[in-house]
């Protein structure tokens, strides 16, 4: 039990201050949210002496409110799932006083909350995934439209945003309809598929046409000059942690874009987690926990970060593709019998508990190699799996056994 808790209700305008009275009972206060507010707040506390505030994370309203008590508090952030209240009794004052029993008998566990550096980096780097993913919807809505004026371009060249592709659309742009000009624009070793250039640049591409995709090669252009300014930031606000950067370099799937992002959300200090598991529970890519009267209902994966199990998401697409790795053989081992999307959650999580391990000891990716889950196992075991496997197929098999190692030197 602390000395003097506090809990705190907080919206977008207002928050709700409860402290206990003494009496069994709790005082209540109302403060603005801005600035002035929030310091008036952190005075009021102050003079309680309250030395713990709990709080909701309710959207991004926390987020000033933990900022203004941090440094003079201990402030802990609580999932809303953790804090449901006697039904009925849904009133900001009631929230408020509900939150400080909480907090002041510990009976939710808070939220990490990354230190200063880490959230702003996170900042940058949720920023930069989201441009990365608006640029990719301008590329598709570029070939939808492409589409609709009958340009097949994308159906001979790999690369529509490339010089030949760029070239031929600012060509269409400028007026030049002509399929025999536009395909004479091709370079390299697209000059070798100027025959069904010719065909997929008959169309009928009108100005109309022309004024969208300039705009969308105009939007793709802009988008590509902010990704490089925020990574040249980015790589800036790094600088402290380029050891686990290199660190997490060191793992198929990972290249160091994934790891800025990987490590803004969920920072160099592995003790804030205390083991893989528990990190790979709070990312969501473990499997649930329910069971009720000795049989087990769920197994779903609980909701974790989003721009977290966005970069693992990626990571993991890329660690799959890669050719003799553990991470491999794990997807191509399971998918079988999971699916693809099962398969790859256990991959996330064997990428996130590698990750915990290798922050936490400050040492690199140990590739187990793909042949991992053969070794594994009793060599005997898995021979007669083969001979059986062949066995129903229709085969004969004739063993030969290895022969004995000699232990003379």
């Amino acid at each position: 039990m602390t000395a003097c808790p506090a809990g705190l209700d907080v919206h977008k305008d207002v928050v709700v201050a409860s402290v206990p009275d003494g009496a069994g009972g709790h005082v209540i206060h109302r403060f603005s949210t801005t600035t002035p507010g929030l310091v008036v707040l952190r005075d009021w506390l102050v003079a309680h002496e309250v030395s713990r505030v709990g709080m909701e994370a309710t959207g991004v309203y926390w987020k000033p409110v933990y900022y203004m008590l941090e440094d003079d508090m201990e402030v802990w952030l609580y999932n809303a799932r953790h804090m449901h209240n006697v039904p009925g009794r849904k009133t900001d004052v009631a929230d408020a006083a509900w939150i400080c029993e909480l907090t002041e008998f510990g009976l939710a566990r808070p939220s990490f909350v990354p230190p200063v550096p880490i959230r702003e980096l996170r900042n940058l780097t949720r920023y930069r995934k989201a441009q990365i993913q608006e640029r990719t919807r301008e590329v598709q809505r570029l070939d939808k439209i492409l589409q609709d004026a009958g340009v097949k371009l994308s159906s001979v060249a790999t690369d529509v945003l490339g010089k030949s592709g760029r070239a031929m659309l600012l060509a269409l742009i400028e007026g030049t309809t002509d399929p025999e000009v536009l395909a004479e624009l091709a370079l390299g070793k697209l000059r070798g598929k100027i025959p069904a250039l010719r065909e997929a640049l008959a169309a009928r591409f009108t100005r109309r046409h022309g004024v969208v995709v300039g705009a969308v090669l105009s939007k793709i252009d802009f988008l590509d000059e902010l990704i490089s300014a925020l990574g040249v930031e980015i790589t800036e606000g790094v600088t402290p942690f380029a050891r686990q950067i290199d660190l997490l370099d060191t793992m198929p799937g990972i290249d160091r874009r994934t790891a800025e992002g990987v490590l803004g959300e969920i920072g160099a200090d592995m003790r804030r987690f205390g083991s893989a598991a528990q990190l790979c529970s709070w990312a969501g890519v473990c499997p649930g926990n329910h069971e009720s009267a000795g049989r087990r209902t769920s197994g779903r994966t609980r909701k974790g970060p989003k721009w977290l199990a966005d970069f693992l998401h990626d990571a993991a697409q890329a660690a799959v593709r890669t050719k003799n790795t553990y991470l491999s053989a794990q997807y191509h081992r399971l998918k079988p019998r999971l699916g693809h999307r099962r398969a790859l959650v256990a991959v996330e999580h064997s990428m996130l508990t590698a990750i915990y391990h290798m922050l936490d000891r400050d040492q690199s990716y140990d590739e187990l190699g793909a042949d991992y889950f053969d070794r594994r196992n009793d060599p005997a075991h898995h021979a007669r799996r083969l001979i059986h496997d062949l066995t129903k197929l229709g085969y004969t098999v004739e063993v030969t056994p290895p022969p004995a190692h000699s232990d003379a030197a």
